[in-house]
């Protein structure tokens, strides 16, 4: 089966620098990708914003915090989503100060648009348009929508956070970098995380051997 970024970007999937094709393509049934790294920030400084942010937090999608050097860490398992397509299950470890926490989502396909399912159980879903440019991958979100007891209630593009995301290889840090940031109208920005990992992809329970960077 296909990857859900593969489907999307169709013969600009090529476009992606080497490394970023290993991260963004289907893994085979067994493995699982996995990489480390330290973020350079992860959460607000705006302290007012925590309250709403602790509510995303039961749900494993956002933090109520403001760190630096997160030591982090990404485990992608491939997946079928409910309507059959291909899909992606992520978790990912902040190690912030005296705990782990962590993020949780299912990316796949909505159309023409990537669509990631955040949270667990499913608190947000945004759909996002993709582009390849300079060999890096950019999503911007069209569509975002809470789940509230079960019942997917859709917020309007007027009032919607945005979401932006940028994946590159950093030829010289020879590491995947990653930025997001979420901006709400009105507000600006609400939450962000960036920094720096090492890939790899390898048969489940194989500790690192027979593993693949795509190289």
């Amino acid at each position: 089966m296909t990857s859900p970024f593969r489907a999307v970007l169709g013969p600009a999937f090529e476009e992606l620098h080497p490394r970023l094709r290993a991260y963004f393509d289907a893994i085979p049934p067994g493995s699982t990708g996995s990489g480390r790294g330290v973020f350079d920030t992860v959460g607000t400084p705006r302290r007012w914003l925590w309250p709403a942010l602790a509510v995303f937090a039961r749900a494993h999608v956002m933090f109520p915090v403001w760190e630096r050097a997160v030591p982090f860490a990404v485990e992608n398992l491939p997946a079928v989503s409910a309507d059959g397509g291909p899909a992606v299950r992520a978790v990912r470890r902040f190690e912030l100060r005296g705990r782990v926490l962590e993020m949780r989502d299912e990316i796949g396909v909505d159309g023409w648009m990537i669509v990631d399912r955040l949270g667990s159980p499913v608190l947000a879903e945004a759909s996002f348009s993709a582009r390849v440019i300079d060999g890096g991958l950019r999503l911007t979100s069209r569509r975002v929508a809470l789940r509230i007891g079960g019942v997917r209630v859709a917020i309007p593009r007027a009032v919607a956070p945005v979401v932006a995301l940028t994946e590159r290889y950093d030829d010289e840090r020879d590491a995947q970098a990653v930025s997001i940031v979420v901006r709400v109208p009105l507000i600006g920005r609400v939450y962000q995380y960036a920094g720096t990992f090492r890939y790899q992809v390898g048969r489940r329970g194989s500790g690192g051997d027979n593993a693949t960077t795509g190289e």
